[in-house]
Formats: structure tokens, C-alpha cells, sequence
């Protein structure tokens, strides 16, 4: 086992740009000495499709149920243009004050501090990493519940619709939160590029499943008008959530916005092609009755093999959707002890371990403890608060008007210089007080939701309870 440092900044030899420690350094590093960048924009169109489509998607079919054909339809469109619009804003942002010359940043954060700076740098990271979070426990409620969908579904066709089928989240919760302790260790975030391909790919399986399915159903539980209007702003926060994304680290050439804006429009449109698809499909088979999930809620029973395909479609994804959400929080935490703490052979010093099959392997005790420590906390976070569409509802409301709509119009405004009160500057603002709105209400419907569901919750239960 081979010890050796890391630079102040936390960066490896080929990181920082360390010519007497490569070969080659013209093909590893960059023109700003960081390690070449190697995402293109359908590596980039992989990540967002991956964090796009994912739970977010499950919970459209009970969204347009809440809103109706026309305004649950029209709300989807809505978000999609605000999401590519404003995406592209913050694609022109990545370098600054030039869009194509400027210096890069490398983070969300870093990209508010060179257009705003002040407090809103501090607003912005309790938004980004709060959304971060929030995905990364919503997504391991959510490949446990598939996970225990498949063992519903051979139950229920082995016993009949009307059987006890209870079984726990909780040990899939801990299986699937093993299995992030060890993808965690994958130190970079463009190296997950082969993580987000597969759940890509699965994301569009289980989504055309879902598809099929519905087509082959198309047909309420009535509710309380006070229900009806606290599930509709529920209902364009799960819209909401669904359109959350990362973005990836691009190779310069071509120009990265250019390259990000491309992405984004693959991204986006492919993804809202599938949202209505799945929401209004959904819709038709069933109703007032669309269930939270119309895969994992049972709204289909056979063929009982197709839906253990599908749910199993689902964890596959949500395995590499997890890492992409949480590979962030975990650079910018690192980042920061190895800024603070230079000199601290624990946070510093990785270690070449040879792994039987893999190869060679870098290990940093830090990096080991604290990513560890992270997936623990957020598979106990899970297991205490397993409530789906209310917790989704509230995740998008809570960062969608930040993240999407206020840091890339104000940044905009920015970098172009946008004149006060001009109709452009007008449109803008309205832009985001309209948005600011609208999540409010729908945080507003998923409290009222998550209350209810902490009410009647039952660790363990079946799908007729």
C-alpha cells in the first residue's frame, strides 16, 4: 500500500496541475491546470436525463389527477420552458465575466460568488446542498419502496390481489444504503459518466413500461374540496421536483455553454416528452384514483413480471442517481477541510491499494469516513421519515425558485447588464415573483400532505390498509 499527498486544495498531482509528477502533462491537464475535463454534452445529456427522470416521474400520473388534463398538461409545459430557459442563462454564467473567455467556475456556489457575491453565496449553498440532500434521502425511499414492489408483486400473484403482503422498507433501505458506502469511494464526479449511462437507459425502460402499461389499462376516490386544493399545490411541487438537475464538468472544446445549452434541450425535452406521456397516460388509466406511484402503489398487478422488471429498472437508476446528487456535497465538504486542514495526513494522504479484478485503487481515510458517515445518515434519515409524494412535493418547492429561477435570472441580469425597469428587466422580475409564488403554495400543500402522512402512517402495512 503506497501513501502519498494531496495539494493544499485537496487536489491529487494531476488535479492541481503538477507537471514533475505526469508524463504527459499537456493531455491531463486543462488550460487553468485542474485535470482535463472530458464530459460532452451527451455525457451531460446522461446526468440530466439520469437526475431527471427518476422519482420524480412516478408521481406525475397523481399530479395531472389533482390538477386535471388542461392545467396539469399546461403547468408540465410550463416547467419545462422555465427550466431550459433559465438553464441556459446559467450555462452563459459558467465562465466569468466572459461567457466563452471568462474564468471557469467550477460550482454553483463559485458561479454566485463571481456575478453576486455577499449573502446570497451563503443563500444559494444552504439551497443547493439542502436540495442535495433532500434528493439523496427521497431517493433511498424510493428504491426501497420498488425494491419491496417486486416482492409485493410475486406475492400478490401467487395469493391473489386481496393477500397480507406486508414487508418492511427498512432492510432494502440498508442494502441499498451498502451499496452507496462503496460507490461512494469513486472520487471524482466525471467518472461517474458510466453510472449515469446505465441509469439513463433504465430510466427509460421502466418509464416506457409505465407507458405500456397505462395504454393497455385506460378508465373517482372522491375528496374534500379543502383536500382537492392543498394536493394541487402538492401536485406542481412534485412537477417541480421533477425538473431539479446537475450539470456536468465539459470539455472546453466546443465552447462548454454551447455544449450545456445543447444538453439541457436533449435533456429537458426528452424528459417532458416522458412527463406527459406518463402523467396524462396515467391520468387516463385511472383516474381520480391514480396512485402517489402507478409502479410501485400497485395501480398495475400483471403481468406480475413485467412489474418486478420495472421496479427493478427503478433501484438500478436511483444506484446511479444517488451518486450524482451526492458527489457534489461531497467535494465541496472535502474541498474545505483540505483548504482548512493542509497539513492533516488523515484528511490528506491517499493510499494505492491493488483490489483483486479492479486494479489499482486510491483510498483516502477521510474521504473513506466522512462519505461513509454521510450514506449512514441519510439511510437513518429515510428510514424515520418515509413518506413519498409529500416529501417530493416539498424538496421541489423548496429549491426550484432558488436553484432554477432566481440565482440564473439575477446572474443574468448580471453578466448582461440588463438596465433597471427596462421591459426586459420587468419581464424578468415577474419571472421570479411569479415563481416564488407558486412554490410557496405547493411547499404549502406538501406540509399539509406530510402531516397527513405522518398521521396515518404504519411501519408496516400492505398496499389495501
Amino acid at each position: 500500500m503506497k501513501s502519498f499527498n494531496t495539494d493544499q486544495h485537496g487536489h491529487s498531482a494531476a488535479e492541481s496541475g503538477d507537471v514533475y509528477a505526469m508524463s504527459d502533462p499537456t493531455k491531463n491537464v486543462d488550460d487553468d491546470g485542474r485535470e482535463k475535463r472530458t464530459g460532452t454534452w451527451l455525457t451531460a445529456s446522461a446526468h440530466i436525463i439520469t437526475a431527471v427522470i427518476g422519482s420524480g416521474v412516478l408521481s406525475l400520473a397523481w399530479a395531472i389527477a389533482q390538477l386535471g388534463w388542461i392545467a396539469g398538461t399546461l403547468i408540465l409545459i410550463i416547467f419545462s420552458f422555465i427550466t431550459y430557459f433559465t438553464s441556459t442563462m446559467l450555462a452563459d454564467c459558467y465562465r466569468a465575466p466572459d461567457p466563452l473567455t471568462g474564468k471557469r467556475n467550477y460550482t454553483y456556489m463559485d458561479v454566485v460568488r463571481s456575478y453576486l457575491g455577499g449573502r446570497k453565496v451563503q443563500l444559494c449553498g444552504v439551497a443547493q446542498y439542502g436540495n442535495l440532500i433532500g434528493i439523496t434521502v427521497g431517493y433511498t425511499i424510493t428504491a426501497s419502496i420498488s425494491l419491496v414492489a417486486i416482492g409485493k408483486a410475486n406475492c400478490y400473484h401467487n395469493k391473489g390481489h386481496h393477500a397480507d403482503c406486508t414487508i418492511s422498507n427498512y432492510p432494502y433501505m440498508a442494502a441499498f444504503g451498502i451499496i452507496q458506502i462503496l460507490l461512494s469511494q469513486i472520487p471524482n464526479f466525471h467518472k461517474l459518466s458510466f453510472l449515469s449511462l446505465m441509469a439513463a437507459v433504465m430510466s427509460f425502460a421502466y418509464a416506457s413500461i409505465g407507458i405500456g402499461l397505462a395504454i393497455a389499462t385506460v378508465a373517482g376516490v372522491d375528496v374534500t374540496a379543502a383536500q382537492k386544493i392543498w394536493r394541487s399545490f402538492q401536485a406542481v411541487g412534485d412537477i417541480a421536483f421533477a425538473y431539479a438537475y446537475a450539470t456536468d464538468t465539459l470539455r472546453s472544446s466546443p465552447a462548454e455553454n454551447k455544449a450545456m445549452k445543447r444538453a439541457s434541450f436533449v435533456g429537458v425535452s426528452t424528459t417532458t416528452f416522458f412527463y406527459i406521456l406518463c402523467g396524462c397516460l396515467g391520468y387516463a388509466a385511472f383516474g381520480n384514483k391514480a396512485p402517489g406511484d402507478f409502479l410501485t402503489d400497485f395501480g398495475f398487478y400483471e403481468p406480475f413480471w413485467l412489474i418486478d422488471f420495472a421496479n427493478a429498472c427503478i433501484a438500478f437508476h436511483l444506484i446511479g442517481a444517488y451518486q450524482v446528487f451526492a458527489q457534489p456535497i461531497f467535494q465541496f465538504v472535502e474541498k474545505k477541510c483540505n483548504r482548512n486542514w493542509p497539513d492533516n495526513k488523515f484528511i490528506t494522504s491517499e493510499y494505492s491499494v491493488n483490489i483483486p479484478f479492479l486494479g489499482k485503487f486510491n483510498i483516502n481515510l477521510f474521504r473513506l469516513v466522512w462519505r461513509t458517515a454521510y450514506v449512514v445518515i441519510t439511510t437513518l434519515v429515510a428510514m424515520i421519515f418515509p413518506f413519498f409524494n409529500a416529501i417530493l412535493g416539498l424538496i421541489g418547492a423548496a429549491s426550484f425558485w432558488p436553484l432554477t429561477v432566481y440565482f440564473p435570472v439575477e446572474m443574468h441580469i448580471a453578466q448582461t447588464k440588463v438596465k433597471k425597469y427596462s421591459p426586459r428587466w420587468i419581464g424578468l422580475k415577474m419571472l421570479c415573483w411569479v415563481c416564488l409564488i407558486v412554490s410557496l403554495l405547493a411547499a404549502a400543500g406538501s406540509i399539509a400532505g406530510l402531516i397527513s402522512s405522518v398521521k396515518t402512517y404504519k411501519p408496516f402495512r400492505t398496499i389495501h390498509e
